[in-house]
């Protein structure tokens, strides 16, 4: 392969040293907060936030009181993106079916997909206030069918955002606590005096909000490894620098660590869209955060062929990645490792991030490999059962079933079946012994 950095970030070795960084600063603050509670999570969030009340769970009449600041315009914007997520997610809902097949003559095999019954959506908002995050995880989970919706976001400016709030309760969530960073996510999966824990944390986050998701899994269920934001433009000569550097920085703003990376097989291209980044970045407002993502975390990279373009791309598995060439629907049908895909110059990812209906909350840090993106499906448990209604289905397999646990060397497993064997099939097996 020919393959060429015209730009590059910090090296592995660096950003694995800020990630143990922040994984001893989240194990700390978790350890707190299963130690001492709401008094652990009201110094976090007084420290950290800056925000200080009795209780950080809003109330009925609060919730109604910040919903009425909402100007008219933007709770119609709100209402339109929430409607076109939960279309999407309805969809898929209705993909996801309950199954029973009799297999054999009397072998009845199904699966049931039942909703989690508790989940803590995490929304983030301490730099910006993430109102789309409230589609995505508790729209969504709503749609699911689950019956205990919790949602955490930080102050904003002091307060709780009235956007980011009626979100959260238009979406269906059944408490919702002002709370950010570990401190929320910490509550929400450990419990407090006055939080129950609940059995699933979802939603998008900084990278100390992604590490305590990471140490907190297997306590409770995680939707996936959502930390900084990650942009990816894929294009060739039929696109100009312009576009390329505006869907670059469009998703560098987020924070100072996320990470935006432009794949092209084009010199030329490449080499005007870093004129270009720079030229935006001394006019774009949020520039202070911008560069210095830019300049830690961009790259840009030079390939030969489109199959050199493609193996760049699925190794690096970003969670965005934005396709504009003239073999869009190639990459569609090739890519493998990504978060999601936005094919051709007339969408984006702000559309996804905001407004189109699929959702926002992917996986990032190349968890694009083995796991897709927040969906209702990941609100749902499949759950497989059986049973057997004739004596002679129930001897059948009770042999088999013997035999095969013997040669495991399951003394007590084959017995399980052998007595099925006696009962229902009139054999006298010897106790111990395989089914013959």
């Amino acid at each position: 392969m020919a393959i060429d950095y015209l730009k590059r970030g910090k090296p592995e070795a660096d950003r694995a040293e800020d990630d143990a960084k922040v994984a001893a600063v989240v194990a700390a603050t978790l350890k707190e907060i299963e130690a001492r509670g709401d008094a652990a999570v009201h110094d976090l969030a007084v420290k950290f936030d800056g925000y200080d009340r009795q209780s950080y769970r809003l109330s009925a009449a609060e919730i109604e009181a910040i919903v009425a600041k909402v100007a008219p315009r933007d709770m119609e914007d709100i209402r339109f993106a929430q409607q076109q997520v939960r279309n999407f997610a309805q969809a898929q809902r209705d993909s996801m079916l309950d199954i029973e097949v009799e297999t054999l003559p009397g072998v009845i095999l199904g699966h049931k997909n039942i909703p989690v019954q508790s989940v803590g959506c995490y929304v983030p908002g301490g730099k910006f206030p993430m109102v789309a995050s409230a589609h995505m995880s508790v729209a969504t989970a709503s749609v699911a069918g689950v019956p205990r919706i919790i949602a955490c976001t930080p102050p904003f400016d002091g307060a709780p955002n009235p956007a980011v709030i009626a979100a959260m309760h238009l979406g269906g969530a059944h408490e919702i606590y002002v709370l950010g960073g570990i401190q929320a996510v910490g509550a929400m999966a450990l419990g407090t005096e006055t939080i129950d824990p609940v059995h699933l944390l979802v939603g998008p986050g900084n990278a100390f909000v992604a590490e305590a998701k990471r140490q907190l899994f297997g306590r409770v269920g995680i939707d996936l490894f959502a930390g900084p934001t990650e942009t990816m433009v894929i294009a060739d000569d039929t696109v100009d620098a312009e576009i390329c550097a505006t869907d670059l920085l469009g998703q560098a703003e987020h924070g100072y660590d996320s990470p935006a990376i432009l794949v092209t097989n084009s010199r030329r291209l490449a080499q005007e869209a870093l004129s270009e980044i720079d030229r935006i970045l001394e006019i774009l407002p949020t520039a202070g955060t911008a560069r210095v993502s830019w300049q830690d975390y961009g790259e840009v990279i030079v390939c030969d062929t489109y199959d050199e373009m493609l193996a760049v791309a699925d190794d690096i598995a970003s969670e965005h990645v934005q396709v504009m060439t003239t073999r869009d629907d190639w990459f569609l049908e090739n890519m493998t490792c990504y978060g999601a895909l936005f094919l051709g110059p007339r969408t984006n990812v702000s559309n996804g991030d905001k407004v189109i209906g699929t959702n926002h909350t992917l996986p990032t840090k190349k968890a694009g490999r083995y796991t897709g993106g927040l969906w209702v499906g990941k609100f749902l448990k499949t759950h497989s059962y059986q049973k057997i209604l004739t004596d002679e289905a129930a001897a059948m397999i009770g042999e088999y079933g013997s035999r095969l646990c013997m040669l495991e060397g399951f003394v007590g497993h084959a017995e399980q079946c052998n007595i099925r064997v006696r009962r229902y099939g009139g054999r006298n097996v010897p106790y111990g012994a395989a089914a013959e």
